[in-house]
């Protein structure tokens, strides 16, 4: 089982957060610049620990190079990511 989710990412933060966006959209806020992946890479991690899942259960499926991005995380239920979208 999968779950695809929307975020919208800030790469070069002060800080790595996750935050409830507008319309569903998780605001992902990273300290990783934008270069070779590895804003993409800091994105996965941060999710994946929020979830309680292994870095290697989330993926970006759409937008590897936009600041929105679609996300593919495995082994969590939609009922998960409502939880993180709670907090």
């Amino acid at each position: 089982m999968a779950v695809r989710i929307t975020v919208r990412v800030t790469p070069r933060s002060s800080r790595e957060s996750i935050e409830a966006g507008t319309g569903g959209v998780l605001s992902v806020r990273v300290t990783a610049p934008p270069d070779d992946g590895k804003a993409n890479a800091a994105v996965c991690k941060v999710v994946a620990g929020a979830l309680g899942v292994p870095k290697s259960a989330v993926s970006v499926v759409r937008g590897h190079t936009a600041r929105t991005k679609t996300l593919e995380v495995a082994g969590v239920t939609e009922a998960d990511v409502e939880r993180l979208l709670a907090r």
